[in-house]
């Protein structure tokens, strides 16, 4: 959705609240595509502060689903960050410096779902876990071992150890 702040940047000191829902279905990035299933619409509040800054801040709440780290299994998450941004303001129009790091205000056009976007990668979970005590997967045939065992041998050997464990396979007695 697109807000038109011309009425914002050319009054000074004024001050407009809007409530704009998110219209992202999923967030995508190099990470994968994480559909969005709850969102709540953004309360966004734009004032212009003595023609000097423009101030846009928000609040952002929404449920991503995002595989766990351990067994890859989706967990509802939810994300919840505040957008605070400040432009300074020249002869009623945005700093052509500041125009040239941001590509979610065109003109006098705010783009919201791209300023949602860029924030969000900013505040995208580093890690996301069903539960503390997930046991993940098992790494030889790829069953979930929260759901049950295999018969899989997990014992791992210290690798600079190797050498010595061909010794002993070799030497077997059969």
């Amino acid at each position: 959705m697109r807000i038109d702040l011309s009425n914002v940047i050319t009054c000074e000191n004024k001050v407009v609240t809007e409530n704009v829902p998110i219209e992202l279905e999923s967030f995508k990035s190099r990470l994968g595509d994480f559909p969005i299933i709850e969102k709540a619409p953004v309360e966004l509040r734009i004032a212009n502060q003595e023609n000097k800054q423009l101030l846009i801040h928000g609040v952002v709440d929404f449920t991503a689903l995002i595989p766990c780290g351990r067994c890859l299994e989706e967990v509802p998450t939810n994300i919840h960050f505040e957008i605070e941004k400040e432009m300074k303001l020249e002869n009623s129009a945005v700093n052509d410096e500041e125009m040239d790091d941001t590509d979610y205000l065109i003109g006098f056009d705010l783009d919201v779902d791209r300023l949602i976007y860029e924030e969000i990668l900013v505040n995208w979970p580093m890690k996301v876990l069903c539960s503390e005590d997930c046991k993940g997967i098992c790494k030889v045939c790829g069953i979930n071992l929260n759901k049950g065992d295999c018969n899989c041998q997990r014992t791992e050997l210290d690798p600079r150890m190797a050498a010595f464990q061909d010794v002993f396979n070799k030497f077997k007695e059969v």
